[in-house]
């Protein structure tokens, strides 16, 4: 990509750039921020570093890039973390200085900036790249500072600090020393205090006067003055470096100073923009006109966290193509949500399922009409996205799970869209992980090398083992683990896996977790995956804000065994996963293998044949799925209100549609409340039927039908 950089003169945003070049992008011009006022030096911004912006216009020559500059005339008026344009705000005249950066060289498509550990900073550079079309480059995110300070300096930053404003860093000792010089001193004061070494904290800020991405010239101050904010103070002295006098030293001989790249001031004010959430009619569905016929499936579950599900019956004769379809089931979730009072804002997570991975991007185009940043101002959901043979059972193109709370402003969202090295970006209206109320809902995660963005080489073990440290990273942000606290673990494969490499993956998994207490793990077969990825994982983590004195998962134990459930029969053991947690979250898989359903069938007189499932016999292994979650939620003290989800996975084999599974399994959950006057249901199902290639908690994936349930008393 063609990158714009983003240069406060600091060790950080050049480092940035080298990480830029590391990775085969090109830096085309740069961009500085500076105050009104040449005399001031630092401004009172939790955005920009302005101390040495005196120096920062040579950066033009030594480089031999353009450099744009602008003034900073706005302030501090958005305070939150999550900004959303507010005119007067100084993230303002960033937008103003890029839109200009774009309008004067089209080829930009990225912006590198330096953020280490600042959300606030970070979220900002991406608001204004969003707005401007422009990819975020942070290569620097969420890396251990440690390592890269002395990195820099190893790889030939050379920088000075222009700024000192922390116990343990005197200004008439440490102010203009040389980061390398203060490399031990740093590290030493990390220990004694936790100052951040890379000054994330506001510690120290730097300048650099030399970098290897200074093909031209490198700076020396001759001359400068230390300027003290407060002398007296007992804890630490704020201490300034303002030059006086510097000069450049050229490096080529052959370059020459008539033809010095320009240096452009950026002044104005473009027309501010904000991402539209208007959805285009020609492009939406309309459920109030065109064919009569069309049905929409709705499900919901749950009272304080439910799940509603919706997909078009009858598709084979009113199917309009994936994007059509996806318009109008997502405006029928559209209409659900507004029926309850809700909004795309209460949405924490959401599962798409479409019938074609080459339409993926078709498919978001339609996505992001309905879910933007601006209708989910808390935070936008999280997602995993597969592609499932819809079609073949009579589905349309799309179908969609969500997941509703009511409290949305209790949810906390990891949105990163920058391009980093520390986990894949999500660029665009999905987060990485959204926690709820104890419990952490991560987006599916593939086997991309963040940086790159691109899937890792190496086969399915290799792409799960890089999913696996991805996971782990978007864990850490919410000081959890997936490989302690993860109890429930879904495994999307590609359909393309052979059963070796099926096997790799499950020994794979085996290893990475701790066998006393590894979570109940749920394996489903996907005709495709994005990117053409051979695995995809989703992490559901218990994960509560308030570290409780002991959190341990009690994953596989029942209270009593499962028997009694349909007449004398007993579930073998193997084919059930049970987690429960403190009596407050539930998670259980159960497997209805070809083996429990010749027994749940015996009774019949006629043999079961797995690969043609008779309604006959699936209205009786419907029925024992819904004695089985009866049974499992009344063992475990959880009420059909508590059920936050309820999937029941079943395989194209069985050559029975999404319509007659869905009539088989809504009746037998009607005879169940029939039989039993305390259960009530709504009038929508309580459960999503999901057709794949085929599922299980074993990743040979033959189930004849897989149940995947979610209970919350949180």
């Amino acid at each position: 990509m063609k990158v714009a950089a983003l240069v406060s003169g600091g060790k950080d945003s050049c480092f940035a750039m080298m990480r830029c070049i590391d990775y085969g992008h090109q830096i085309v011009a740069l961009a500085n921020l500076i105050p009104l006022d040449d005399s001031v030096d630092e401004l009172d911004s939790y955005m920009y570093q302005t101390a040495g912006h005196q120096i920062i216009v040579s950066y033009a020559e030594c480089m031999g890039l353009p450099l744009f500059r602008r003034r900073i005339h706005g302030s501090t008026r958005e305070h939150s973390v999550n900004y959303r344009m507010t005119p007067g705000d100084e993230v303002e005249d960033m937008y103003a200085l890029l839109h200009e950066v774009k309008r004067q060289i089209p080829s930009v498509n990225a912006v590198s900036s330096g953020a280490i550990a600042s959300d606030y900073q970070r979220i900002r550079v991406e608001s204004v790249c969003s707005r401007l079309g422009l990819v975020s480059l942070a290569f620097l995110w969420k890396q251990d500072q440690i390592t890269l300070l002395e990195e820099m300096i190893r790889r030939g930053i050379v920088a000075v600090t222009v700024k000192v404003a922390a116990i343990g860093l005197n200004p008439s000792e440490h102010l203009g020393r040389e980061l390398k010089d203060l490399k031990l001193h740093l590290l030493k004061l990390n220990e004694k205090y936790g100052i951040h070494v890379c000054g994330e904290g506001g510690e120290y800020e730097t300048l650099t006067l030399d970098c290897p991405l200074f093909h031209k010239a490198r700076i020396f101050i001759d001359k400068y003055k230390g300027i003290l904010d407060n002398p007296n103070s007992t804890i630490a002295s704020v201490g300034v470096l303002h030059p006086l006098s510097f000069h450049l030293e050229q490096k080529d001989a052959s370059y020459s100073t008539f033809h010095l790249p320009a240096v452009f001031e950026v002044e104005g004010n473009p027309t501010f923009t904000q991402a539209s959430s208007s959805k285009p009619l020609d492009s939406e569905f309309d459920p109030d006109k065109g064919d009569q016929t069309v049905n929409f499936h709705i499900s919901s579950t749950g009272k304080n966290l439910l799940s509603i599900g919706c997909w078009i019956q009858n598709s084979s004769k009113t199917s309009n193509g994936l994007q059509e379809d996806l318009a109008a089931v997502l405006r029928q979730i559209e209409l659900r949500l507004g029926a309850e009072g809700f909004g795309w804002v209460n949405v924490l997570y959401i599962h798409l399922y479409i019938s074609d991975m080459k339409q993926f991007a078709l498919a978001n185009e339609v996505y992001v009409k309905y879910i933007t940043s601006a209708e989910c101002h808390f935070g936008v959901p999280s997602r995993s996205t597969i592609e499932l043979p819809l079609v073949k059972c009579g589905l349309g193109g799309g179908y969609v799970e969500v997941l509703v709370a009511r409290e949305p402003e209790k949810k906390k969202v990891l949105h990163v869209q920058s391009i980093s090295c520390w986990a894949p970006s999500c660029i665009g209206p999905y987060s990485q992980a959204t926690q709820y109320k104890g419990v952490l809902y991560m987006a599916g995660q593939l086997g991309l090398d963040p940086p790159t963005m691109n899937l890792c080489v190496g086969g399915p073990t290799a792409e799960l083992e890089q999913a696996l440290q991805n996971s782990e990273a978007v864990a850490k942000c919410f000081n959890t683990s997936i490989f302690t606290s993860t109890f429930l673990f879904v495994i999307y494969c590609s359909a393309r896996l052979t059963s070796s490499e099926k096997m790799q993956v499950r020994e794979k998994l085996k290893s990475s977790f701790d066998s006393s207490d590894s979570p109940a793990f749920l394996y489903v077969l996907a005709s495709d995956l994005p990117k053409g990825a051979s695995v995809e994982v989703k992490p559901v983590i218990y994960a509560p804000e308030v570290e409780e004195e002991t959190d341990e998962l009690e994953v596989g134990k029942l209270r009593t065994p499962l028997e009694n459930i349909f007449g004398k029969l007993q579930i073998d053991k193997t084919c059930y996963q049970l987690c429960n947690i403190k009596d407050k979250l539930l998670s259980c898989i159960v497997s209805i293998t070809n083996t429990e359903a010749s027994k749940i069938c015996s009774q019949d007189d006629s043999a079961f044949d797995f690969q043609c499932g008779s309604k006959k016999h699936m209205t009786i292994i419907a029925t024992f799925c819904a004695s089985i979650v009866a049974k499992t939620l009344c063992e475990n003290g959880f009420s059909w209100n508590d059920l936050v989800i309820l999937r029941f996975y079943y395989p194209t084999s069985l050559l029975l549609s999404a319509d007659l599974m869905d009539c088989v399994f809504s009746e037998a959950f009607l005879d169940l409340a029939r039989d039993d006057e305390s259960i009530k249901f709504g009038k929508e199902p309580l459960f999503n039927l999901v057709p794949v290639i085929g599922s299980g908690q074993s990743a040979h994936m033959d189930d004849l039908i897989t149940c995947e349930l979610l209970a919350s008393k949180l």
